[in-house]
């Protein structure tokens, strides 16, 4: 008897699903460098940390919480962060951020990022080990 194993697509591109609506939602796709860059971190945090990247999506102390509810499934700013956030869940997504595991954009400074130096700038997102 033979043992196949079939990956369950269903839950891939549901969970790719969420963190496009993660990545949309701090990104608003405004480039698909700022895109990669975010979808990378959240790979990097799970890496590191050893958390899920479901977990990691859903903590609001690394993400703002925007409500992306309203944001139409075939949006193509939208559907560019699927595929992104599908690359990265396959293991084709290269780290664009350096293994950086924290971020905020440029035109703020909270106060774990006074002492540091960020180690990536992409398109007014600065990323930190």
């Amino acid at each position: 008897m033979q043992l196949t194993l079939i990956k369950n697509t269903d839950l891939d591109t549901t969970l790719a699903y969420q963190v496009a609506r993660t990545v949309y939602s701090q990104t608003r796709a405004s480039s698909l460098s700022a895109v990669e860059a975010m979808t990378s971190m959240i790979k990097n945090i799970s890496d590191k940390t050893g958390r899920s990247i479901s977990d990691i999506i859903k903590d609001n102390t690394l993400f703002e919480l925007t409500d992306t509810a309203y944001v139409k499934a075939n949006n193509r700013a939208f559907q560019m962060c699927v595929r992104v956030a599908a690359r990265m869940l396959s293991g084709g997504l290269p780290d664009s951020v350096f293994g950086a595991t924290r971020f905020h954009f440029a035109d703020s400074m909270p106060d774990w990022a006074v002492a540091r130096g960020y180690i990536a700038d992409v398109d007014g997102l600065l990323f930190y080990l």
